[in-house]
């Protein structure tokens, strides 16, 4: 079973998260920012896996510090769901068209954690959301999991735009750790993700 968990606790958040990279899209989101749970839950569904996210975070300060831990959170997790990488695809990249808005990611499941980020919200706050948040959730997730990303992003509706880079993640992650090869062949030169 390609399964991982995560748990986090600080003074600030209670985080845990468990992943199955070969469900169905099923999800239990729970993070008390309704926004985030729709973006997560759009991952989770076009990816194609199972998340449960519990989360509780000082929210009466503001939502950065819940945010950031369910991205650190969730890379473990992932980075324990794809464990060595045998047999996995490796790289994908995908662009996820809504309305008038566009994402593009492209990932490498390499072990080495890179974020690029290419893109901008036209309004601070995005579903209660400091926009620059997004960002940082992204750069947590990568760090931890081990992945290298690019992402981009135009369109002229938050919501669309941030919707499309969920999705578009989800769906490159998918592509990325579907298993193409030997369960034995780990996709590196190295020998080694």
């Amino acid at each position: 079973m390609r399964t991982g968990k995560g748990n986090r606790e600080t003074r600030e958040t209670a985080i845990s998260v468990t992943v199955d990279l070969d469900g169905k899209g099923d999800c239990d989101i729970q993070s008390g920012i309704p926004f985030f749970d729709h973006m997560l839950n759009s991952f989770c569904r076009h990816g194609g896996f199972d998340v449960t996210c519990k989360a509780v975070g000082d929210l009466e300060v503001d939502c950065h510090h819940t945010i950031e831990d369910i991205g650190i959170v969730l890379g473990d997790a992932l980075k324990q769901a794809i464990g060595e990488g045998r047999g996995i695809r490796r790289f994908a990249s995908i662009s996820v068209p809504m309305d008038e808005a566009l994402a593009t990611v492209a990932l490498d499941i390499g072990g080495r954690g890179y974020l690029v980020y290419q893109g901008s919200f036209y309004n601070p706050l995005l579903g209660g959301i400091e926009n620059n948040v997004f960002e940082h959730f992204f750069y947590s997730l990568c760090i931890r999991a081990g992945m290298n990303a690019h992402i981009s992003f135009y369109g002229k509706n938050d919501h669309h735009q941030c919707e499309a880079l969920f999705k578009a993640f989800g769906i490159a992650l998918r592509d990325a750790t579907r298993i193409t090869r030997s369960a034995d062949d780990i996709p590196s030169t190295k020998g080694k993700l």
